[in-house]
């Protein structure tokens, strides 16, 4: 009796060994699958929102291109052109363009070689057009090409450039008598110098009157 007793409880103590090991086996493999299907951490909210953001971010303005040295590429630039009065003027045009306004104001210009394009002072000589005997001449001066007027009021019999330089214009003015012919003047000649000061031209002598009964005249 002693020995079933004895039977009985190993029965009973191996049962419980046998049980305990496998709560034991299937604790192990239910823990191993856990966490081998471990779901994925969540992303803190302010994670997530930065995220957002940062997607909905306009997109950069393409840089500007560079050079194959590495450095941007140099801008174009286009000069004005200059003014036209910046622009130098050839001698015959100067010329033309100082006969066009002695014959503009009624004169036919005598000679062109007393025009000297590269002086500041200039001087071209007109006779009234129309005239059959060659008399009533004037002196219209030029500033770099610029029209500033003539010599006198009304023109002379005769006129002449005798000396000229880059400010000064040197005229001889025949000179009458009372009763002298215009193919004739007994009175010699009047030389005048007109000087450019400041912008003015100026005479630096008399200039002799266009008429006179007792004394000498331009005509």
């Amino acid at each position: 009796m002693r020995s079933v007793r004895l039977s009985v409880r190993t029965a009973v103590a191996l049962l419980a060994a046998a049980s305990a090991s496998a709560l034991l086996v299937a604790c192990g493999s239910k823990t191993k699958t856990v966490t081998a299907g471990e779901a994925p951490l969540k992303e803190p909210a302010s994670t997530a929102a930065q995220s957002t953001s940062t997607s909905r971010t306009a997109p950069t303005a393409p840089a500007a291109p560079q050079g194959s040295g590495g450095t941007s590429a140099p801008t174009r630039t286009r000069s004005a052109p200059e003014p036209a009065f910046a622009q130098p003027r050839t001698g015959a045009e100067g010329v033309q363009a100082a006969a066009a306004v002695v014959r503009a104001h009624g004169f036919t210009p005598k000679s062109t070689s007393d025009y000297h394009p590269r002086q500041t002072l200039r001087v071209l000589l007109g006779t009234r057009t129309g005239s059959a005997d060659g008399y009533g001449q004037q002196a219209f001066f030029f500033v770099n090409g610029r029209y500033i007027g003539t010599d006198t009021r009304e023109p002379s019999a005769k006129l002449r450039v005798v000396a000229q330089g880059d400010t000064e214009v040197t005229l001889a003015y025949p000179l009458y008598s009372a009763r002298d012919p215009l193919c004739c003047p007994s009175g010699g000649q009047a030389r005048v110098t007109f000087q450019l000061n400041n912008g003015k031209l100026a005479p630096l002598e008399a200039i002799p009157p266009l008429s006179s009964s007792t004394g000498l005249s331009r005509q």
